[in-house]
This record gives C-alpha cells, structure tokens and sequence, in this order.
C-alpha cells in the first residue's frame, strides 16, 4: 500500500466537501426515505446475508465517491492477497491467513513457498478423530468415565469467538457435554466454574498460542492443582490448543491432545482454526462445526469475487467510515435481535477495536485522522430497555440491527395481542431504524425526536450453523476493509502489550514481597505504591 496518508487523497477532500452537503436538511432521512427506489438501491443480497442500507445518511453520490475511495486504495486487491497468504501483517512479517481454515476446495495456499493447506486439513483431521473418539467414549478421564464438562481456559481471540458460536449454537449441542469458559483471572471466575463442574468427568482445553500468557497458565495451573488435590492425573483431563513447539507441545509430558496453531492467524480471527475447532466440535459435533465453516467460506468467497458495488462488508465498511470519519459519529452499535446472538457484541468489540485502534501507519507513520470505531451493543428487544433513549434524543450513533428470518427451534404457537413471539421480536426490529431514521414532532420538547439517524438491517435466512459461519465472516472482513482504507495494519495489537508489561513490574514488586525478599513498594511510584499498600492491608490507607 502507498504510504500516502487516506485523507490527503483528492476523493478523501471529495467526500469532506460531500459531507457539508448532507448534512443540509433537505436531505434528513425523511426525505430521502420518500423516494419509492430506495430500498431497491440501498440494499445487498451476497455470502448468504441480505445487507440494507436505506436508513443510512448516504445517496447515490455519497457511494460513488465511497466506492472510488476504495478505489485507490486498491482494498479488493489488497483482500486478494490476504486470502493468497502474502504478507499482510508487515509489522509481524506475517500472513493473515483465518480464510485458509475453512477453504475446501483443492487450491494451495502459498506462505514462504509453502502450501499450508495440507496442515490445515491435517489439524481438521485430527480434531475431528479426537472428538469422535470423545463422543463414542473411546477417549475417557483417568478413572474411565466419560466426559461430561469442558472447560476452555483462554482469554481474548482464544475464547471469545467460541464462546460467540457457541452461545449462538446452543440448541444444536446434543453430544451430552456442558461447555464452560474459564477467561478471567479472578479467582471468582474460577471458582464459579469449578462449581458447575464434576471434575471427575471434566476436559480441560488450554488455549494459548505461546502458552505464555500470564493470565491463562495462571488459570491452568490453578486447574491443575485443583484436579491433583482430587486425586485426578491433570494430564489425563488435558487437551491443548497451541504453537508446534511451544511449552504447551511438549512430547516429553503429553496431554491427551496437543493441536497447532499458525502464526498466520491471529487471535481474534482464530475461530475458524483449532481454536474454535476443538471446544466447539467437543461442543456440537464436527459435522456442525465443518457447516460453519462452509458458510464462513461462502462469504469469503462472496468478498473475494464480487465487485464493490455489490460487496456487502466492503459496503459496510465504507459507511462506517463516511460515518466516523466524515458525518461525526463517535461509536457504533450492533443490536442482534435473537437471543441467541447474545456474545456477538463481546466478539466483535475485539475483532473491530483491538484490529483497527490504531495510531500509526501500516508503514509506522502517525496516522493523520482518527482510526478505530468503538463497538458497543445488546440483545434487542433489552436494549430498546437500557439505552435506546440515548439512540433516539441524546448523543446519536449508527446502528447495526441483525434480525433472522426464522428462530432456531420454530416459533411460539401462543399470541399475544394477535402476534407470535417471532412477529413481536420483528415488530421492533422493523420500527426501531424507522423510528430512528423519521424522528418525531412535538410541541413538548421532551417528547420531541429529530430524528436522520442513521441504522443498517442485516438480515440472515435462519440461525443454522452455516448463517453464523457467514455473520461472523461479515464482520471480520468489514473490519480488514475498514483497515485498509485507513491505511493501518489491522493484523497487530502492540497496544495490549503495554498495561501487561506494567503489570508484569507490580507483579514483581508482589512476588518479592511474598517471599520476604524486600519491600514491595521499592522503585514504584506513589500512585502505583497506594494501591499496592491498599491491597496488601485490605482496607483504604489514610491519605491524610
């Protein structure tokens, strides 16, 4: 990518001048909303979703100039060497290769004059064998009984993608195992699980790439303990999801399972790989887990293959970008009507936040205009219940409204004022981006809405294990799109680094103190010093 700045481009000047021109009000929303093609020119069918636009602050100009924005900063070629494994991630000098996992067709994928394809299926393999045997009871605890509990201990991209399947999937998991997460380094998180838990019957699935991360081995030595004071070999409970080689695939102290990780995935784009693969195929059957993939592939090879005007995350990129960059907007939210949707949000706040909070160039210049939306959002209809006031007077913010045409397991054959749960949940998924985008007229100001707020409608055909596979591709590929408009590297996350290096001192300091080595406190500073007194006396100390 040139190492031009995005926005000293003449069609990043185009769409500033464009702005000033939409915000006039004869083109609020409703007025733009009279005319009878609208939906007709503001909404896309591809990959398997139905994207609609029409309550967007845009017009047929506003996509011209977009779509000419990307344009030249060639983002569809850039997406083309993502998926044929050149180097994406030039900080890391990496491929970015998630799409790679859920390919299935013949063609080699080529990183370092390497076809990784054959190790891909290799691991699919192998995760596939092992959850059978685990399902038909060929693979069992140390005392023989089978598996009844699994725990995947992980935090950021090695839980929170799987957990998001997960969740969505629920209804389908009939292989008589309870899945449980084990994130947080709290102690209660731990003690909340072990709770839910027979430990006698429990799998514990470690996933970490270097297995280093403080806050997992913190955890799965805690895990261990915990199974060795039962009298249980931790070993024989044990499966791990990490990098060949790495402290976690050691052949010389062997888990029931060790499966690798690529360094051409990162984290938050990992659900596709081993990491998803093992807890959610342990979860629901490898034969669901493979028809997610399939439907991820399916919007890959949508993004891969349809031109701008017609790709849904580019499309929706690119309104993001008209939406923070030029119109204002500060944040963004997606509201997922269908309970079953309920971690999305978490999942998509890592994959959009951690990929493009960005500051810098992907050549390592500062960045000259602001990067990185901040994600937030809900269940509907309980967010319409917690701060939808806000969407509708306050502070505005585009929206993001998911719907599917069927819920998973058929609707309800009760009524309620004439309508099903289903139609009721549709009810509101249709009025909430009218409502938004209309506003309303009041002579009493408090109950008076402006309304020209701008909202997307994505809408999936069912809830099925291939329709999630193509939600979350959506969202991961709107993410890379976003990036390489900007001109960011959306493959790296050194700013996570940062409060962990921190910590790593005062963890140091607590250590030494722990073994009479010297004072806590020695070479931090005040602030640093207050709170660590404060932990270690248990109460607040006296300022005074």
């Amino acid at each position: 990518m040139s190492e031009t700045q995005v926005n000293a481009l003449p069609q990043w000047k185009n769409l500033q001048d464009h702005a000033a021109e939409m915000n006039q009000s004869h083109r609020h929303l409703k007025h733009v909303l009279q005319d009878p093609e609208r939906l007709a020119t503001c909404s896309l069918r591809g990959g398997g979703l139905f994207y609609d636009y029409s309550r967007q602050r845009v017009v047929s100009d506003t996509m011209a100039l977009l779509y000419s924005l990307a344009a030249v900063r060639q983002v569809n070629a850039r997406f083309a060497q993502m998926i044929s494994g050149e180097i994406v991630n030039p900080s890391e000098r990496r491929a970015a290769l998630h799409t790679a996992c859920r390919r299935f067709g013949d063609h080699p994928v080529w990183v370092d004059k390497q076809d990784v394809m054959p190790e891909i299926r290799t691991v699919r393999e192998a995760v596939k064998r092992f959850c059978e045997q685990v399902h038909g009871g060929a693979v069992c605890g140390s005392t023989g009984k089978r598996f009844a509990h699994v725990v995947v201990v992980g935090i950021g991209g090695s839980y929170l993608g799987p957990e998001f399947v997960a969740r969505a999937l629920q209804s389908s998991a009939d292989k008589g195992l309870r899945l449980h997460f084990l994130s947080n380094v709290d102690i209660d998180n731990f003690r909340a699980v072990i709770g839910a838990i027979d430990p006698e019957t429990t799998l514990w699935v470690v996933v970490s790439k270097s297995y280093t991360t403080v806050e997992t081995l913190t955890n799965a030595n805690l895990a261990a303990q915990f199974m060795r004071d039962r009298g249980f070999d931790p070993l024989k409970h044990l499966v791990t999801v990490t990098a060949k080689g790495s402290p976690g695939d050691d052949p010389s102290n062997p888990a029931l399972a060790s499966f690798n990780m690529f360094d051409f995935i990162g984290g938050r784009y990992s659900v596709s790989s081993a990491v998803g693969a093992v807890p959610l195929s342990l979860y629901l059957g490898y034969d669901r887990f493979e028809r997610f993939l399939k439907g991820a592939e399916r919007m890959d090879q949508h993004t891969l293959t349809a031109e701008a005007e017609h790709n849904l995350p580019l499309t929706a990129a690119l309104i993001s970008i008209w939406n923070y960059n030029f119109l204002g907007y500060n944040a963004q939210a997606v509201i997922p009507y269908s309970s079953t949707l309920m971690r999305l949000v978490a999942h998509i706040q890592q994959l959009s936040m951690e990929s493009n909070g960005k500051a810098v160039t992907a050549e390592g210049s500062p960045l000259a205009i602001d990067a990185g939306v901040p994600i937030f959002g809900e269940p509907g209809t309980n967010a319409q219940h917690s701060f939808f006031q806000l969407a509708h007077q306050g502070r505005p913010f585009p929206i993001d409204f998911i719907g599917a045409l069927r819920p998973q397991q058929g609707d309800s054959d009760l009524t309620s004022q004439g309508v099903s749960n289903h139609q009721e949940l549709w009810a509101n998924l249709i009025s909430q981006p009218m409502a938004l985008a209309l506003g309303k007229n009041s002579d009493d100001p408090a109950r008076r809405f402006d309304g020209n707020r701008p909202s997307s409608t994505i809408v999936l055909a069912d809830l099925t294990p291939e329709s999630i596979g193509q939600l979350l591709a959506f969202y991961e590929h709107r993410t890379v799109f976003e990036a390489f408009v900007w001109g960011i590297n959306p493959f790296d996350q050194f700013g996570v680094e940062l409060g962990k290096k921190m910590a790593g001192g005062i963890r140091g300091q607590m250590a030494q103190a722990n073994t009479s080595q010297g004072p806590e406190t020695a070479n931090a500073d005040l602030i640093q010093n207050f709170y660590i007194d404060m932990l270690r006396k248990g109460r607040w100390p006296n300022l005074g």
